[in-house]
């Protein structure tokens, strides 16, 4: 089956790596996927090229659809002929959804991968194209994947054709993503902290959504408790160039015990170093850096936005979003837990996420919803692809 995956761009992000995970993973006997990217290759393009697939760049400009590109679009669809096309995120559903009905592809799914549709968080050309896709959701694609039960209850509050969303959540390399005593050696070392000292993880790029300044906040009230802990913080733009977070830090006081070190290619070492994960969010659908962590054997205290809570369940703390004293207080409460009670709750964390997100299982379940489709299949909450829940069974 040929499947055309649409995406809005392919620099670091959730959905990007989500996207390359899949790429990695699809069964390529049954399987023939081609990438096309609205803008340019970024990160991920080159990887998947490394796997053979082919990679399309459009070259759009950011916030800048061009009626040109999109008919080279129409041309190359048409050229492939796929039986599927997938797009990724906003603005591929949008523009992907209209060149595959162009290109007389009828099979268009879209997915969804966010769940704040506030005014106060999103673009107000954001919230534009979500209005279009929501009118559009009747007519363009034939199913809608959503990567969280919570993002789609809010697609479906504001318009979305309701049956026609379906959620598969996203997954996680557990041989890659491993417990490692020697990464909280090394990088206490490469950041020249004592062996012991307590390091709380905020891995994100900088976005609104993500809350940077609230993290800095309560990153304030814990340090007020645990004089010796230290905060390591990575992602695009989270670096010594960036002048508000680094002016937000000085104003706590905070310089000292703030790492800052930007995009990183080293995450499965820097997830397995920490004491605890912080999630400050104001908006998430299903957010990478959890399942990440917890496979990690590390606990999360995160904002109860999207479906963290879900992802989570009894292996750390969940606080409501934007109460930081409670983020802070539930980070305090997991640094001073016993090494035994940590230990175990590491462990419960990585089965969580071993019963639930493993990515081979969840591969397959694309796998699966891509074969209904092509045969225009019914599907129905009742089928396994909603029901991902090993703990009911």
């Amino acid at each position: 089956m040929r499947i055309a995956f649409i995406i809005t761009g392919l620099s670091t992000g959730g959905a990007e790596a989500m996207l390359y995970k899949l790429m990695q993973l699809i069964d390529r006997n049954r399987f023939e996927p081609y990438v096309i990217s609205l803008m340019d290759k970024g990160v991920f393009g080159p990887r998947i090229e490394k796997l053979g697939i082919p990679v399309f760049a459009l070259g759009m400009k950011k916030n800048f659809p061009s009626p040109l590109k999109l008919l080279s679009l129409v041309k190359y669809l048409r050229r492939i002929q796929p039986e599927v096309v997938h797009t990724w995120m906003y603005h591929a559903d949008f523009l992907g959804g209209l060149a595959a009905r162009l290109a007389g592809c009828e099979q268009v799914i879209w997915c969804i991968r966010h769940s704040n549709l506030s005014k106060t968080e999103n673009k107000r050309s954001t919230l534009w194209v979500v209005k279009a896709c929501a009118l559009l959701s009747h007519r363009v694609p034939a199913k809608i994947i959503s990567c969280s039960q919570r993002a789609k209850e809010v697609h479906a509050a504001v318009g979305y054709a309701a049956d026609k969303l379906h959620v598969i959540p996203n997954g996680f390399d557990l041989s890659r993503f491993v417990p490692d005593i020697t990464a909280r050696t090394s990088v206490r070392t490469e950041l020249e902290l004592e062996t012991d000292a307590p390091l709380v993880g905020l891995i994100a790029r900088f976005d609104s959504q993500k809350n940077h300044f609230g993290f800095v906040e309560a990153a304030a009230q814990v340090r007020a408790q645990m004089p010796d802990v230290h905060f390591v913080l990575a992602g695009a733009d989270v670096d010594a160039a960036n002048a508000l977070l680094n002016s937000a830090i000085a104003a706590k006081g905070l310089q000292a015990h703030m790492h800052l070190l930007g995009r990183r290619d080293d995450v499965p070492r820097l997830m397995a170093s920490l004491d605890v994960l912080a999630s400050s969010s104001h908006g998430e659908a299903f957010p990478n850096v959890l399942g990440e962590a917890m496979a990690c054997g590390v606990p999360c205290v995160v904002t109860d936005v999207g479906d963290s809570a879900e992802i989570v369940g009894n292996t750390g703390r969940v606080v409501a979003a934007g109460d930081m004293a409670g983020l802070a207080q539930g980070l305090v409460d997991v640094l001073n837990f016993p090494p035994e009670k940590k230990a175990v709750l590491g462990e419960q964390a990585r089965a969580r996420v071993a019963a639930r997100y493993e990515i081979g299982h969840i591969v397959r379940l694309y796998e699966v919803f891509y074969e209904h489709v092509a045969r225009s299949e019914v599907l129905w909450e009742a089928h396994p692809l909603a029901d991902n829940d090993s703990d009911s069974k």
